[in-house]
């Protein structure tokens, strides 16, 4: 458990569907290079985040409820140490949703998943969710999430003719929301290799934020 001024919070165990409302900081020069809670060399740039209780490797979409603009972080930290926060940008994260000049800004987070390991950059940086020994399974490559079922089965129908197997997959989320969180995904894959492949063209074509999840 994490303790902040005498709350003890606990790491979330079922995440699916999970939103949350509430304000966001920032943080930055002064804790650039410093270690995180999960161990990585905390870098100002990137788009990663600090929360108290959602796992580490979760992957999160933010949105400044004040401009429309959103940001897909990775949590890899613990935080925010000041009370009515519920999470902590970096500042690469905050800049690209308007929040650096303000300092703080009322968001909307929406879970979309969990990392795994990657099998094809043995050298680079460690993942945090790690699957050492598991190289076949079910994978899937999560492309967005979206609140229009509209704009959901649009994309899903431009990467039919790229991927044999597309689906959307709607959650019912928790919290405050109108409606179901669609998912889009290319599914049916069954090694973590080609997992990583399919993640890779889909970045080459525009799909930057894509990233694999285990079924």
């Amino acid at each position: 458990p994490l303790w902040i001024r005498g709350h003890k919070y606990y790491p979330l165990s079922g995440i699916e569907g999970f939103i949350q409302y509430g304000k966001a900081s920032w943080y930055g020069p002064k804790f650039h290079g410093r270690k995180t809670s999960s161990g990585e060399i905390y870098d100002m740039h990137g788009n990663t985040a600090a929360h108290r209780t959602l796992p580490l490797g979760t992957y999160v979409q933010v949105t400044n409820l004040n401009n429309g603009r959103q940001v897909v972080v990775r949590i890899n930290d613990r935080g925010p140490f000041v009370k009515n926060r519920i999470i902590d940008l970096s500042y690469g994260a905050a800049r690209q949703i308007g929040l650096v000049g303000p300092g703080f800004a009322k968001v909307k987070l929406v879970i979309l998943g969990k990392e795994v390991g990657s099998w094809d950059s043995p050298t680079g940086p460690s993942p945090i969710i790690r699957v050492p020994n598991i190289r076949h399974g079910a994978f899937a490559v999560q492309v967005g999430a979206f609140t229009k079922k509209e704009s959901a089965f649009s994309i899903a129908d431009r990467l039919k003719v790229l991927f044999q197997y597309v689906e959307v997959v709607p959650i019912e989320a928790q919290g405050e929301t109108n409606g179901p969180i669609y998912r889009v995904r290319v599914s049916n894959v069954k090694t973590l290799g080609e997992a990583n492949k399919i993640k890779e063209k889909l970045k080459r074509i525009g799909f930057d934020e894509a990233f694999v999840v285990s079924l």
